[in-house]
């Protein structure tokens, strides 16, 4: 499993430092992900050593968002006189992911007719 957890961080350091070094607006890990998941595409032997540590990872997924709950405890009081624009952009990202998501369905959904 250390291995897995190894080359899970080394993509993940890999990601950082191209951001970093080119000033990409993209974040690191999210840069990193696209790395491993090229790296698994050109490789594919390397997903058994990686596939173990990623399970074990996901199994303790809740674990993983503690400290963003505390985080956003603790800076609840930088919020407060702006709860009605936090509510609003809630709302509407809301609605905005919901009518994407609504749209790529049925612009993917090839089995229907688009016609009626």
């Amino acid at each position: 499993m250390l291995p897995a957890f190894t080359i899970l961080l080394l993509f993940q350091c890999l990601g950082e430092g191209i951001v970093f070094m080119l000033g990409i607006p993209l974040p690191g890990p999210v840069a990193g992900m696209l790395l491993l998941m090229a790296a698994l595409v050109a490789y594919p032997p390397l997903l058994t050593a990686v596939e173990q540590g990623a399970n074990t990872l996901l199994s303790h997924l809740s674990l993983l968002f503690i400290p963003a709950g505390v985080g956003i405890v603790a800076s609840a009081a930088s919020g407060s006189g702006h709860w009605f624009a936090i509510l609003a952009s809630l709302a509407g990202s809301t609605v905005l992911a919901l009518a994407v998501t609504g749209l790529l369905l049925r612009g993917l959904d090839g089995t229907r007719e688009h016609d009626a």
